[in-house]
């Protein structure tokens, strides 16, 4: 691990490839594999936790047992991807391979809970795990990635990205561009859309004569967002938009939300 003085950012590195963390969000700023950087660079970019909810949460409002919780409407008039992405986290060390970082929920959320984000890479594979977990309340939880692709790694046509998956149903999208309920065949691009794949995300990226990276997950879900000209993101998350109201997990004491990803070059 190298700790970058100017920023606070964390560098992990195996012989192919080097990542960068920043404690800001706990986002991934940076993925460099043989040479090549694969993500979107700048602040909003990278690849951001999305944590406790993924996507769109409903005009902002969680209900859960009762209560009523507001939160902003960054995506009016939807609150967007969770909190812990515009917060600080703490960085833990743990080898020149692997970090940890822990990120206390509130004040932002109104429940009393923690994540931890753990990432690891060797020659050929990063693996990123989440995990969310609470010793005194249970709240609803939705936990994943958003990672902002390049489209092209060169200058060249040729070297466009291309993405492959095989979902078993797509979730229709409403005007709202939340799911209505209903599960449809899996349409052509463009996407801003969410797909199930309820043996796990399995997603194939490829820039031809490049680079070929595959994402896989243990979430059984995947959105897909190619309305940019200059990234596509692949999002594997535990739920779908507004599924932290429609159908979250559970966390409490003694029930966590564990979410793995795996990248293979």
């Amino acid at each position: 691990m190298t700790l970058d003085a100017a920023t606070s950012d964390v560098v992990i590195s195996s012989s192919d490839a080097a990542a960068r963390v920043s404690a800001q969000g706990g986002r991934l700023t940076s993925l460099t594999v043989r040479g090549h950087e694969v993500l979107q660079q700048g602040a909003p970019y990278g690849c951001f936790p999305m944590v406790p909810w993924c996507g769109r949460m409903r005009d902002g409002i969680l209900g859960f047992r009762g209560g009523r919780h507001e939160f902003e409407q960054n995506d009016p008039p939807h609150a967007l991807h969770g909190t812990a992405r515009d917060h600080l986290w703490e960085i833990d060390a743990d080898d020149d391979s692997s970090v940890r970082l822990r990120h206390g929920l509130r004040p932002w959320w109104p429940f009393d809970g923690v994540v931890t984000q753990t990432l690891a890479i060797t020659p050929g594979e990063l693996v990123m795990s989440l995990r969310v977990s609470s010793d005194t309340e249970t709240f609803p939880a939705q936990a994943g990635w958003h990672p902002w692709f390049r489209r092209r790694l060169t200058t060249t046509p040729e070297s466009a990205l291309r993405v492959d998956f095989r979902p078993r149903w797509q979730e229709e999208r409403g005007v709202d561009y939340l799911p209505t309920g209903r599960r449809i065949t899996p349409q052509e691009s463009p996407l801003d859309d969410c797909f199930g794949m309820p043996h796990g995300v399995d997603v194939a990226l490829e820039w031809p004569d490049l680079l070929h990276l595959r994402i896989r997950s243990d979430a059984r879900w995947v959105v897909v967002f190619d309305h940019r000209p200059f990234a596509t993101c692949v999002e594997p998350q535990t739920g779908p938009p507004n599924g932290i109201n429609t159908a979250p997990d559970l966390v409490g004491p003694g029930e966590d939300l564990l979410v793995t990803t795996t990248w293979t070059w």
